[in-house]
């Protein structure tokens, strides 16, 4: 019997703070209407993060709680172990940049060190990123599609060599107004757009599963949501012009 598909929402209460946790929600919610079982776990601060989850989400937070849970993750070591064994991690904004080498908090632009599971690093950018964002996502295929979302984001964020943009800005600020948006290091995915995301791009919901499952998923006929995608993705096309 194969075993449920098991998403892990982590530190909701620290990064937590823009309806992120919408993304697990989506993922279920698609594997759900495919028959494929799943099991939610929310994982808080002083709880074991389980080193056998299939997908990792972590959300956006403010400085302080950047921090707690660089120091709590690296304490639990679980999520490291989880991405040894062929687990997904998919991280938005805050989130996103604790991913990285070094990120800075505070007024006094204090640097920390992250993760490491990206190659990037933040530091604060010379004016905050506030609003609708719209970027072209080129997949390995050769495929592209328009990611939408929400920006909201001080720290400004630049790749090494080892990590790849997620997509190219069409609107908005993304990464560092270099024209780059996320990161994209092996399994470990990076972006600043809230939204949540993956309910605006249902694409790169079912990328992320397919990653986590390794298989290819049955498209999903849902109508109504490709019309709202298409009327939001007007919407900044228009504000753009």
């Amino acid at each position: 019997m194969t075993r449920p598909v098991k998403i892990a929402l982590v530190y909701q209460s620290l990064l937590g703070i823009y309806g992120d946790r919408g993304n697990a929600t989506v993922l279920g919610k698609r594997l759900q209407w495919r028959g494929i079982d799943h099991e939610l776990v929310v994982v808080e601060p002083g709880d074991a993060v389980p080193a056998d989850a299939s997908i990792y989400l972590l959300g956006g937070g403010e400085d302080m709680a950047q921090v707690s849970a660089v120091s709590a993750l690296q304490t639990d070591g679980n999520l490291f172990r989880g991405l040894d064994e062929g687990a997904v991690l998919f991280a938005v904004c805050a989130g996103y940049q604790i991913c990285g080498k070094t990120f800075t908090v505070g007024d006094r632009d204090e640097v920390i060190e992250g993760l490491g599971l990206l190659d990037v690093t933040t530091e604060r950018g010379p004016q905050r990123a506030v609003g609708e964002i719209l970027t072209r996502w080129s997949r390995a295929d050769g495929t592209t599609s328009l990611i939408t979302g929400f920006e909201n984001h001080g720290g400004y964020t630049t790749l090494g060599q080892d990590a790849n943009p997620l997509a190219r800005v069409v609107v908005g600020v993304g990464n560092a107004n270099d024209g780059s948006e996320g990161a994209v290091q092996g399994r470990v995915i990076g972006t600043y757009p809230h939204g949540p995301v993956l309910a605006r791009n249902p694409d790169l919901a079912d990328h992320l599963l397919e990653l986590a499952t390794g298989t290819t998923l049955e498209p999903l006929d849902k109508p109504e949501i490709e019309r709202l995608r298409e009327q939001r993705i007007e919407a900044v096309q228009r504000g753009a012009r």
